[in-house]
């Protein structure tokens, strides 16, 4: 199966998930539900999910930075 990067996919384990990248060792998987698993390209078991991928809210790259405490 000829499966590529950000297609929606199936799992018998996770469930529905979007491929996040994919190479000839390994592929990466953000599942709808378990989050992100990593696979053996050769191994991994998917069919394509019907549907499209639910649109996911992107986390800010901005880090809280916290005040200096204060001196006494």
């Amino acid at each position: 199966m000829n499966l590529k990067t950000g297609q929606y996919i199936r799992h018998s384990k996770y469930g529905t998930g979007t491929i996040v990248e994919r190479n000839e060792e390994r592929t990466t998987v953000e599942f709808d539900t378990a989050g992100v698993r990593k696979f053996v390209t050769s191994l991994a078991s998917f069919e394509i999910a019907e549907g499209e991928a639910p649109i996911k809210k992107k986390r800010s790259s901005k880090r809280r930075v916290k005040a200096p405490a204060a001196q006494v």
